[in-house]
């Protein structure tokens, strides 16, 4: 494919994220998975942070084998790891553990011990953002987990929308719901989640920068807290 096409099919992508948008804002997740699946198949995928597997569920039953895609950054707790292991044994998915390019001792060779307290940013951009954008690589879209409840930052969030960056299609199939919708879903259907969220996590990423919240605190307060820091780079 020449840069001529490969600039058409990104133009054409970006038009039938915006279109997709406007009309399956009302729709619910499951149907917005089945767009999904129907139109892009095999080059479409679902990215957890094994917080739970509420997406990769949904996911697997609008396409069978989906690929969840799951970012190892060498920081995460046990009981992520466990929660990733066991959506791969039960689920009817294809669990694929991306991992950035330096282990972590090797970072700490060449950045420095403890990164993420002297440059979360950075340390994020290693070892998430760079193998994200590596291992989508083979897909035209991806599904994430994100909701307009959990914090000011993703409000705005599009159950379709375009992933200028990664020039990509960016579904959100669970944007409007709420997390009284999560917890009936995962009661409903028998969903996996992360043994994490019943001790106190509301949101769960690597535990050097994850702790507990309070009551009355958004979702996202425990992660980076007190840095001012609320999103890792994987979602702008």
């Amino acid at each position: 494919m020449n840069d001529v096409d490969l600039t058409d099919r990104h133009v054409s992508l970006e038009a039938l994220a915006e279109r997709a948008g406007r009309e399956l804002e009302d729709a619910p997740a499951l149907d917005i998975l089945r767009w999904a699946a129907e139109t892009f198949g095999p080059r479409f995928c679902v990215t957890s942070s094994m917080e739970d597997a509420v997406v990769a569920h949904l996911a697997s039953r609008a396409l069978p084998g989906v690929d969840v895609v799951f970012l190892d950054t060498g920081y995460h707790f046990p009981e992520t790891i466990g929660t990733r292991d066991a959506v791969a044994a039960v689920m009817d998915v294809n669990v694929i553990t991306l991992t950035p390019r330096r282990s972590v001792a090797e970072q700490d060779a060449e950045h420095g011990p403890r990164l993420h307290d002297r440059d979360p940013d950075l340390c994020c951009a290693l070892r998430k953002v760079r193998p994200l954008e590596e291992g989508l690589v083979a897909y035209d879209a991806w599904a994430t987990g994100l909701r307009r409840d959990e914090s000011p930052t993703r409000a705005r969030t599009p159950v379709v929308g375009w992933d200028a960056r990664r020039r990509k299609v960016k579904v959100s199939p669970i944007a409007r719901w709420t997390q009284a919708d999560v917890d009936r879903y995962v009661e409903e259907h028998g969903v996996l989640t992360n043994p994490l969220l019943t001790e106190g996590y509301a949101s769960i990423g690597c535990a050097p920068c994850t702790r507990q919240v309070a009551t009355g605190e958004d979702a996202r307060a425990g992660r980076w807290a007190g840095r001012g820091k609320t999103e890792c780079g994987l979602h702008g």
